[in-house]
């Protein structure tokens, strides 16, 4: 008789800074909808009670004693799942906008093989999403083309937060995470890790409270970096246990 396998453990990673006002009806909505899964939240170094918050939903929580930013913040999490043994993780950003609705869509995706990575699109269908800035939106743009050239994989959302990862793919960027602002660089770096990446269609809100630290000076310091940091990352070597 042929052993029946266990379903990959699940964790939930919601990366947080100064979201005191939120990470609780975050952390509600994901178990909600995922009330098997495990949920970490990781505090990068906030000022506010965001820890305190999330300690108060039940969640573990996870401090960091300053700001480290999305990539180390996100790397701590999938240290965190890779030392827990977890099989799965699904980032979330914490300001509430992503719908925890759609993480059984990214699990999906992982569950059925079809990529060791999903990521949440906001630009796969002519549903009506939250406004973009101008500059913002052609950066993404540009981005985005850019990825689709080098990897040969469509990417059309290259800001998103809303990301899955198999086994394979947690191994990788928990070694190998770029930091600061991570998202395009991380596409590269799956690619040369030999990593198939696949985009869904998830539309994304506005933010429930605060705003968002990238103004239009920022984007285009942020878009210079990002393009240096893609063509360094070109050229890193992926060790060879991950290909």
């Amino acid at each position: 008789m042929l052993r029946q396998l266990e379903p990959e453990r699940l964790l939930i990673l919601i990366p947080a800074y100064n979201e005191q006002g939120v990470i609780r009806h975050v952390v509600q909505g994901v178990r909600e909808v995922a009330p098997l899964a495990d949920i970490l939240v990781i505090d990068d170094g906030s000022t506010d009670q965001t820890a305190q918050e999330a300690e108060a939903t039940g969640a573990y929580v996870l401090q960091h004693p300053f700001n480290l930013g999305i990539g180390g913040t996100v790397q701590t999490g999938l240290k965190f799942a890779q030392q827990g043994g977890y099989g799965m993780v699904i980032r979330l950003d914490g300001d509430g906008q992503h719908d925890a609705l759609n993480i059984p869509s990214l699990q999906n995706v992982l569950q059925s093989g079809r990529a060791d990575v999903v990521i949440g699109s906001r630009f796969l269908s002519d549903a009506a999403t939250m406004p973009i800035p101008l500059m913002r939106r052609l950066g993404i743009k540009v981005f985005a083309a850019i990825v689709s050239l080098i990897t040969g994989q469509q990417a059309t959302d290259t800001t998103s937060g809303f990301w899955g990862f198999n086994r394979r793919a947690i191994a990788v960027l928990a070694a190998c995470m770029p930091q600061d602002y991570p998202e395009v660089e991380s596409r590269i770096v799956l690619h040369k890790a030999g990593l198939q990446a696949l985009e869904l269609s998830t539309p994304m809100r506005a933010r429930l409270t605060g705003e968002s630290s990238i103004n239009t000076w920022r984007s285009i310091y942020y878009a210079f970096k990002v393009l240096v940091a893609v063509l360094l990352t070109m050229l890193k070597e992926i060790p060879v246990s991950f290909r």
